[in-house]
């Protein structure tokens, strides 16, 4: 990519992004360092190029959909570039009222120009002219037809939305498609080993920011709307980006003072953390992690937030780690990679890129990595196992292979040891289950307590 925009054109910086998204690259990593580039820059710009790229990739088969009723050639057939402009043009129509139709059309135009590209002038020219035009007449999936509906309304690839309808009762499956078409909040979980949820109120209301409270974590909230300058206490550390759902596995691992405690799948480090602060930093706490790179950002962010408990170290656990003690561990985290269905409004691209196949084969790694973790759990210690994510194959199905082959564990409920109001996270088998169109718009994920008991 071009390596300065001044001033920020967000839609060329919008158009650049998605063509390395298309080739591989992660849509937050390549957008953050745009805007890190671009400090300086108008934020109403800053937060256009941040709606078109998360936008365009969360309703892309919607996009698609409405636009191949209005092409003159198939959408389909189309060249990656004219595709993305024609995105680009038909979210600002279709998804942003407070952009003039004119203005989004000529924009969209006057970047092919840019871009060198003006050859597709008039055919974006014309489909989007088409498409406003035509908006009023287009043809959607009615409700009651659920697996067309969440492909071209959701915006969900066809094999996902089969998984989701195989789960849940129609109305359920289509609020469940509905919510990851949306926006994700922006949820923070307060530090606190290095302030407290008042004070850190009170640092918001002076800086004019717009928050509530979580409804299920104590020291979660969820940004509403932002003030003029950053977020307090950034350099200082008191506070952790973190969904709410991903803050409840460390209280579901209940993590004590004086224990000795594995996190065996790390990285980035926000459940690490987490479980640092629940300990007062009084617990002894082992960090894996398969990407040496990781580990620099793992020892990084317990830094920043003051855990000086932690001790980091690469590992990949598809073997076993032979330099930790058998039946050492009181508690330990496997906090599993996964496909990531339930975080598709973070990262939206997933929907896209992930197959149906990938899930069998995530299922696999997990399992692998349970099987080499519980040795090290002690003889009525806890293995917590979470992913964020939903399908079948990656909660269940490696729950019961992993229970058919390990007879020394145990799979307990949460219940007793949650509080009333936590009590509708959970399924009938007790184990959590958390859904965006259920609990308070938090990512959807799944986790479940096996206790070793010989």
């Amino acid at each position: 990519m071009t390596d300065n925009y001044y001033p920020l054109d967000a839609r060329r910086a919008a158009f650049e992004v998605l063509q390395r998204v298309e080739i591989g690259a992660y849509s937050d990593r390549t957008l953050d360092t745009v805007l890190k580039r671009n400090r300086g820059t108008d934020p109403r710009d800053r937060a256009l190029l941040t709606e078109l790229v998360y936008g365009i990739l969360r309703l892309r088969g919607r996009l698609d959909y409405a636009l191949t009723q209005v092409s003159r050639q198939p959408f389909v057939k189309l060249e990656p570039a004219a595709q993305h402009l024609l995105r680009i043009g038909a979210y600002q129509i279709l998804e942003l009222e407070r952009i003039p139709v004119r203005a989004a059309v000529n924009e969209t135009v006057e970047l092919a120009r840019k871009l060198d590209m003006e050859r597709l002038a008039g055919l974006v020219n014309g489909t989007l002219r088409a498409l406003d035009r035509q908006r009023d007449e287009l043809s959607w999936p009615p409700p009651e037809k659920v697996r067309d509906y969440l492909e071209h309304v959701s915006s969900l690839p066809k094999w996902l939305a089969r998984e989701i309808m195989s789960q849940l009762p129609n109305a359920e499956a289509r609020a469940l498609g509905d919510a990851l078409s949306q926006s994700a909040p922006m949820s923070l979980r307060v530090n606190t080993l290095k302030t407290d949820v008042v004070s850190f109120k009170a640092a918001l209301d002076g800086a004019g920011f717009q928050y509530r409270q979580c409804r299920y974590a104590p020291e979660g909230l969820i940004i509403e709307k932002r003030g003029m300058g950053p977020l307090p206490g950034d350099d200082e550390g008191w506070y952790q980006v973190q969904d709410e759902a991903s803050m409840l596995i460390a209280h579901l691992l209940d993590p004590q003072p004086g224990e000795k405690i594995l996190d065996a799948c790390a990285a980035p480090g926000g459940k690490t953390t987490h479980i640092a602060a629940l300990t007062q930093n009084r617990a002894q706490i082992q960090a894996l992690e398969k990407h040496p790179q990781r580990v620099g950002l793992l020892e990084q962010g317990a830094a920043r937030n003051g855990c000086s408990c932690i001790e980091a170290r690469q590992h990949d656990l598809e073997d076993f780690p032979d330099f930790l003690e058998i039946e050492s561990f009181d508690r330990v985290l496997v906090d599993a990679p996964c496909s990531g269905l339930g975080v598709l409004r973070r990262n939206p691209e997933s929907r896209w890129t992930r197959l149906a196949v990938d899930l069998k084969e995530l299922a696999e790694l997990q399992l692998k990595i349970l099987f080499n973790v519980a040795p090290l759990v002690r003889p009525g210690g806890l293995l917590l196992f979470s992913v964020c994510t939903f399908s079948r194959a990656e909660t269940t199905g490696v729950v019961n292979t992993f229970l058919e082959n390990h007879k020394e564990f145990v799979a307990e409920s949460f219940a007793e040891q949650l509080s009333e109001d936590w009590q509708d996270l959970l399924d009938s088998a007790g184990a959590l289950r958390s859904f965006p169109h259920r609990h308070a718009e938090m990512d959807a994920f799944f986790a479940v307590k096996l206790r070793r008991i010989h």
